[in-house]
């Protein structure tokens, strides 16, 4: 057996997990439609009872005809409109069963989808940066659309097919109990290598995880409209498809190569299946001609050994469904267990009104890191103020702007508010007092006045205030002139939406911080696509803004930071330095020397 690969759980062997995997398959589709599974689930009894009758109306259809020199064809009308009749309320009962089916399907999907984002939105940011976790999150991911449906059609099968076993099982039982232990036989090989199929596709999903990742990374490159004007800019397609080519053709070759295994698998459990059905019909054959049956009753015995050969078979498919998707839901439970008592991103409580923030000491790496991204870090924001984190690219200024907001838990260190460690405060109260606009932030395919309400999410949106937030960010102009207004789709990929420039977004961005109306605002390139004048409007209207509020910006443009009260010059994940902007040029250090090298390109008798 191949080892399980880093981050998925190892399949286990006990034959009694099968019944643990079907108690919780039946309670995952009862807690998702009851009703709907109820009913199911009578429809599939209603069908087992149609299906003992047709057998029974078989005989009673081919004694008629045996006599019908002796009877007259009169006879034989009735057992035929009654076989016709049971074939017909099958059909419908099994077309009816396919809807439920379905929409019990999609009910156990939500379920599913339910329980991912609950681990997804629940947990830390940190998380995000663990290839691990994004393994586990893909196969859950992929898995949530298809497995709880295949888990539903497997238990439903199951029920189904051992109804319907029943109920053949007492109608050849009255024939002849002779052909039962072979019939029920025929299904144990079957049932024994489907077992080592789903090991099989379990292990060559799990070791398929980065790969399919990376083919959809290639493929949204290839089909994604922000993308689109790059890959045209540089020719990429060619080298992109190539490597996607290559990517699917090394999948293809494997795929091919487990099928085969599993086909080798399923050949010798159908064969020996086959086998076994064989020398069933040899021994109807032999009651035959031995007088034990008659040919009426041969005939229906026939039917009925056809029939639940066939629901043997289901019964054998649904349990190969049930226990293949049972490692995939035990890939789901291990994913489970990551979620937090308190879900990370819960944010509850009112803000704090802090007069002083403080971080002590701390230290921060990222997984499968060793060296640290901060590394005794010090700083402190006060009640107003405005502070600023300026440094070369990786110097780890977003990175502290993340432990202050509360996104990155600190490795070591403390960070207070008011003296009070955050891990002492309510869960999710630093968020909740911290609005954050990152470089990359999110551009909401929505239209413009959840763009910015989407600062305070669980408020029903005021108006005034959006727009009294567009306005301080300079946008509301732009926004409405839209043809809709604020309620134009800020996206050319819905009808009758209109799409923003760089900068124009970078306002709405900045908008939906100011909206949430925290006593803490970080700001991350905040002018990155501003022209020179936007940019010195916003930052002279900044403290005007903010209205007291303090401010936590980072920017490469000294412009920018220099009218700060404070700058932290950091460094390789350290404080090189700080102080006002006057102070560090006294000082001549590294800000100093920075600032020179910026001005210098626009200033040739710059500040030295």
């Amino acid at each position: 057996m191949s080892p399980t690969p880093t981050g998925a759980p190892a399949p286990k062997k006990s034959v009694g997990r099968l019944s643990r995997l079907v108690r919780e398959s039946t309670a995952l589709v009862w807690e998702s439609a009851r009703r709907s599974f109820a009913a199911l689930t009578a429809l599939q009894l209603v069908g087992a009872g149609l299906t003992a009758l047709q057998v029974l109306a078989t005989q009673w259809v081919l004694t008629g005809i045996l006599d019908v020199a002796r009877t007259g064809a009169a006879d034989v009308v009735l057992p035929v409109a009654v076989l016709a009749l049971l074939t017909a309320i099958t059909a419908a009962t099994g077309s009816l069963q396919g809807s439920l089916s379905r929409f019990v399907g999609e009910s156990v999907t939500r379920t599913m989808w339910r329980r991912v984002l609950d681990v997804s939105t629940g947990v830390g940011l940190r998380q995000f940066e663990d290839s691990t976790f994004f393994d586990r999150l893909d196969r859950v991911r992929s898995s949530a659309l298809t497995r709880p449906f295949q888990v539903t059609n497997g238990v439903i099968s199951c029920i189904g097919a051992l109804a319907t076993s029943i109920g053949l099982v007492a109608t050849l039982y009255s024939l002849s109990p002779l052909l039962l232990p072979l019939i029920l036989i025929s299904g144990i090989p079957v049932m024994l290598t489907s077992r080592q199929e789903s090991r099989l596709e379990y292990r060559f999903n799990v070791a398929q995880t980065q790969r399919a990742r990376l083919r959809t990374y290639l493929l949204l490159l290839l089909t994604g409209r922000d993308e689109a004007k790059e890959v045209r800019a540089f020719g990429l397609s060619r080298n992109l498809r190539a490597r996607l080519d290559a990517l699917y053709g090394r999948y293809l070759h494997e795929l091919g190569a487990h099928l085969r295994r599993r086909g080798g698998f399923n050949l010798i459990g159908q064969l020996t299946a086959a086998l076994v059905l064989g020398g069933t019909l040899l021994v109807l054959v032999w009651l035959i001609a031995g007088g034990g049956l008659s040919v009426a009753a041969a005939g229906a015995a026939l039917v009925a050994v056809r029939m639940l050969a066939t629901q043997v078979q289901a019964l054998s498919g649904g349990v190969q469904t049930i226990f293949e998707s049972g490692l995939f839901l035990d890939d789901l439970h291990e994913f489970m267990t990551l979620a937090p008592r308190v879900p990370e991103l819960e944010v509850h409580g009112d803000p704090i009104d802090f007069d002083e923030i403080v971080a002590r000491d701390v230290r921060f790496t990222y997984p499968g890191r060793v060296e640290a991204a901060l590394d005794g870090v010090s700083v402190r924001i006060g009640r107003g103020e405005v502070v600023a984190l300026v440094g070369e690219n990786g110097s780890g200024k977003t990175t502290l702007a993340k432990v202050l907001a509360g996104l990155f838990p600190a490795d070591h260190g403390a960070v207070t508010w008011d003296g009070v460690p955050v891990t002492d405060l309510p869960p999710g109260a630093v968020r909740a007092s911290t609005a954050v606009i990152f470089q990359d932030f999110v551009r909401y395919a929505l239209d413009a006045e959840t763009n910015i309400a989407l600062g305070r999410p669980d408020d029903t949106p005021d108006q005034a205030s959006v727009r009294a937030a567009a306005s301080a960010a300079d946008i509301d102009g732009a926004l409405s002139a839209l043809p809709a207004g604020y309620e134009t789709p800020l996206t050319r990929v819905f009808e009758g939406g209109h799409d923003l420039s760089g900068g124009q977004w970078q306002r709405v961005a900045i908008a939906r911080a100011f909206y949430r109306d925290a006593p803490l605002v970080v700001l991350d390139e905040p002018s990155a696509a501003l022209d020179p004048r936007a940019e010195d409007e916003l930052f002279s209207s900044l403290r005007r803004t903010l209205q007291g509020r303090a401010a936590l910006i980072i920017s490469h443009r000294f412009s920018t930071v220099r009218n700060a009260d404070r700058i932290y010059v950091l460094d390789h994940g350290r404080v090189a330095e700080h102080g006002s902007h006057d102070e560090l040029m006294t000082l001549d250090g590294s800000y100093a020397e920075l600032f020179r090298l910026q001005a210098a390109a626009y200033l040739p008798d710059a500040e030295r």
